[in-house]
This record gives C-alpha cells, structure tokens and sequence, in this order.
C-alpha cells in the first residue's frame, strides 16, 4: 500500500494539463513513454499495449471523420464491453466529440428518449441491437456503423461494418484536434425522477477527479484494475480513465460472474477493483476458504459498504473504501480505508464546500436530515449540466449549489449517511431504476388505469421493484399476463418483482401519488410475487 501523506496533493483550483486528464493527450503521451506496456487486457485472451492502444483509436477516429463526426459533437454508442466499445469510444473521444452510450438492455420507448435525446448523426451499434433501433424514431441518427454480422436494420438507416470503417482505415488520417479539458468526454445518461431519462455532460476534468479521489496515493503505474461495471455506466468508464491517468492497467470484463471472481483476480493479477451493489455481500457470504487472502488483490472501492469492512478486509488480505458520488459529480464523500462504520458514506474530502438543506435551501441543524447540495473548488468538477435540457440544468444548480437530490444527515464528527433519495429513483443490483419509466411502460396496458412504481426492501441489499397498480372497471388481468406485457418493453432489470392491484392509489389534494404511504405499507399479503411463481429474468444476451 502507497503512503496515505499525499492522497490530496493533486487537488487545487488550477486545471488539470491535457496531457494529464484529456484522453486523446494522455494516451499520446503514454504511447510515447511507454508504448510497449499492457494497457487493456480482455477476458477472450486478447490485450493492447499503449501503442496499440493509440493505432485502434486513430482508426476508429478516422472512420467517425469519414462519416462527418467532428469536434464537439455526440456518437451514440450501444455496445456491450469489450475491444469495439473501447474503439467507439477512444475513437470519438479523439475528436473531441463525446460519447452518449445508454444501457444496453434499453429498449422500446426508453431507447426512443435516449436516443434522440443524444441529439447524434451517427452510432456505433452491435448487430443484435439493430432491431431495436429499427422499431423506434431515432432522431437524427441516421448512420450507424455496426459490429458484428447483421442485415439492413431499415431503409432509413446508412449502415457500414465497423470492421471496414474502423480496423481498415489509416491511423495517418485521424485529425489533428486539440482537446481541452473543460470539454465533453461523455453524455451519462441518469435514471428519471419526476421525468424521462437525463444526459449529464461529463467532462475530463470531471472524469479525472472522480477516480483521483478514491485512488490517488494508492493505486499507480504498476497497478491492474479489473473493470467488471458496464462501460455505460461511470463506474466502468472512469476505472479506464483512471488506468490511463496513472499509466496503468486495465482487465476489461465482458460479464461479471461472482462464482469466478478470485480466480479472474488471481489470472490477471487484479490489484484493485469496484463491487457495486449486492456483489461485494454475495462474495462475504460464500463459505470461508484457506487461501481467501492468497491473492494479488490490495484494494476494493464497494458501495455499498458490506456488513462487516474490517473482517472483509482481514479475511481477503484487502484494504476497502467506500464513497457517495453520482453521474453529475466526482465523488465529494470517501471514507478512510477499512471503514468501522458500515453505515457512513465518509467524510467530505478537500476542494468541496457541502450543506445539508431543507426545501427552502436553509441549512438544517446537525445530525437532521434533509438534501445534499454541494460545490467545488476546481472549474468543472461537477457537471456542468444536462444535455440539452436547460430547465433541469437550472433547477439542480439553484442558489449557486449543485443540488443532488439525495438526503443526508451528518453527525459532529463529520461522517455523512444516506437516508433516502429524494428523487424518485429505484436502486436494484446497482442500477438506478426511474419510477417514471416503469410506469409510462405499465399503463401502455389497456387494462390499467394507473399505476404506481415504488422500491420494497430485497434480502440481497438495495431493493426490489413493486408496481401498485389499479384497474379499468371490469378489468382483472393475471399478474402474469401483466408481466408478460412488460417484459419486451422493459430492459430486465426493470421488469418488476412484485404486483399488487389496489382499488385507489393514495393521493394528496394536489393529486399526486403519495408513494411513502405505498413504500410504508411495502410487500402486503396481496402482493403477487414473480420469484415466488417461479418466474426469473435474466440479462439479454
């Protein structure tokens, strides 16, 4: 383990060089000064050294410039994990054009939202994906170069192999283009709360900070982190960011499988890695080995935190930390390592100011709940706002505090402790869940008149989703004709556990859905569970 004495030294108001946080500039400069080293190794076997690295996104650079894409500009990607992801994204991002890459499991009205809400000319598509796309409006999107064999997805779209586009152009023909760090790096699609899905503009400053923050003084050049998060998600992208900052490496993983964990972490020689959601408590519970601390592993960043961090940490031979952040900042909370309050986020790190507000904005009392609000030190830190959506940018920066929608409390010490989100959002296995979303897709159904989508506690950590949901007079569909009405239309995670049919959601005079009573009252012994059916639903291939 790194000395702890210098985990802050980075931060300060100044800007970050190129050539330190901008992804073009730092993988040209690691290219030169250490072209021969391993920066992304993949579970097929494969790896890219940094020279390798840089060819792969020149081409794919060269291609996206072939079809128009050009600084400052969007490139919708839906990809799964792995080498063409990495060239999509390397590829726009030497452009200096950003990446907007939902959730692959999207479908349906969702992918409709988010891809012309993406604004893009031109995706980089897998085939399997290509029937969704030919399903809905998709803006302006109207090329779209695609991995893998497909046919024409549909006459609207100009459709060219990424294979021919990207591995066969010239890496001499990428654009010289200077990228500066207050630019866009990705649009990260967040879940909805009271409305559809936002893009929130992500920039390299932003990106930088984020993995500074848990790894600085801990992680180096000589460090391999296992990436298992989807790319898509900022907890994937910002581990390869991170590597590319330290000069490191990265295991790229198509799939997380907890049955294979340490045997992928003892193969590629893993020294760091993030358990998001309930995989850090599936590895706690399985049955205690010998050779638990027999491994390469020193530190596992997990939120949220399991039962117990210390005997975690002792029976693996691993340090853990745990942090608050979102899509829209850089990680503001991180606690020290091996945490002894399983419950704490942490403490408020340097180069952020936090207050902890009621719905006027006025500073509650310590130890009282209420919502995060925050800002930083350091330009463009936290997001600048949300992708072609000026009302919500306005609406979460007011007063000059960048309002996270999420309470708090925070004791005298300092420590700081989720409560609940004041946005209504699901968490479920580490995805952000909007109830907006599911609903819209429930009262698609003829034969409901309204419907409510609320989070149940789920034995696994987080929750589970239950839809509450009334009927049209002389209306009485089966629980599992409803589900099976759902099940295209949503992506799996989606897709509720529990279904309960009531006479009348409760409402206050203002007509809106009073979801607290729904969540108090929780798993009732009318509510129709899938599981206990027999009905589980998986990943799409």
């Amino acid at each position: 383990m790194k000395g702890e004495g210098d985990r802050w030294s980075w931060i300060g108001r100044d800007i970050p060089a190129r050539g330190t946080c901008v992804l073009r500039h730092r993988l040209e400069v690691c290219a030169r000064e250490r072209p021969d080293k391993v920066f992304v190794r993949f579970d097929d076997g494969r790896s890219w050294t940094y020279r390798e690295t840089l060819e792969h996104s020149r081409r794919a650079a060269a291609g996206l410039a072939e079809l128009g894409v050009k600084n400052n500009d969007v490139v919708f990607v839906l990809l799964p994990n792995g080498p063409d992801f990495l060239k999509a994204w390397f590829g726009a991002n030497m452009l200096g054009a950003s990446v907007a890459a939902p959730n692959t499991a999207m479908r349906g009205s969702v992918l409709q939202h988010l891809v012309t809400l993406s604004d893009a000319k031109v995706g980089v598509v897998d085939a399997r994906y290509l029937p969704r796309l030919a399903e809905i409006e998709t803006g302006r999107l109207r090329t779209l170069v695609v991995s893998g064999e497909s046919e024409d997805a549909a006459s609207r779209f100009k459709t060219v192999a990424l294979r021919d586009c990207f591995d066969a152009a010239d890496p001499a023909a990428c654009p010289d283009v200077t990228v500066e760090p207050w630019q866009a790096q990705f649009i990260l699609f967040t879940s909805g709360t009271t409305g559809p899905s936002k893009g929130a503009i992500v920039t390299y400053v932003q990106m930088f900070d984020m993995m500074m923050a848990n790894t600085a003084g801990r992680l180096g050049a000589d460090d391999v982190y296992l990436a298992s998060t989807p790319l898509f998600h900022v907890g994937g992208s910002r581990v390869v960011n991170g590597m590319l900052i330290y000069g490191g490496a990265v295991v790229l993983l198509a799939q997380f499988k907890t049955d294979t964990f340490w045997d992928t972490i003892r193969t590629h020689r893993a020294t760091a890695c993030v358990l998001i959601g309930a995989v850090a408590r599936f590895l706690e519970d399985q049955p205690v080995r010998a050779d638990d601390a027999d491994n390469p592993l020193k530190l596992v960043s997990m939120s949220p935190l399991v039962r117990d961090p210390k005997g975690f940490s002792r029976r693996f031979g691993v340090d853990v930390v745990t942090s608050y952040g979102m899509s829209e900042l850089s990680v503001p909370i991180v606690s020290e390592l091996n945490p002894t309050d399983p419950d704490s986020c942490g403490r408020l790190r340097p180069g952020y100011e936090a207050r902890i507000v009621d719905d006027n904005d006025a500073e509650v009392p310590e130890g009282q709940g209420g919502e995060l609000v925050l800002r930083a030190e350091r330009p463009w830190t936290i997001s600048p706002g949300y992708w072609r959506m000026p009302e919500a940018t306005a609406a979460v920066w007011r007063n000059g505090w960048f309002h996270t929608g999420d309470r708090f409390r925070r004791n005298a010490a300092g420590d700081y402790y989720f409560i609940d989100r004041q946005k209504d959002a699901i968490r479920r296995r580490g995805e952000n869940v909007s109830s907006f979303e599911v609903e819209a897709e429930v009262l698609t159904h003829p034969d409901v008149k309204d419907a409510a989508a609320i989070g149940v506690p789920s034995p696994l950590g987080e929750q589970d989703i239950m839809i509450v949901v009334t009927l049209r007079p002389g209306c009485s569909p089966r629980p599992e004709a409803l589900l099976d009405w759902l099940r295209p239309r949503l992506a799996h995670y989606m897709v509720p556990r529990y279904i309960r049919y009531v006479a009348d959601l409760p409402r206050t005079p203002s007509a809106r859905v009073q979801k607290h009573l729904l969540r108090d009252e929780g798993i009732t012994a009318d509510s129709w569970d899938r599981e206990a059916a027999g009905i589980r639903i998986r990943r799409d291939p």
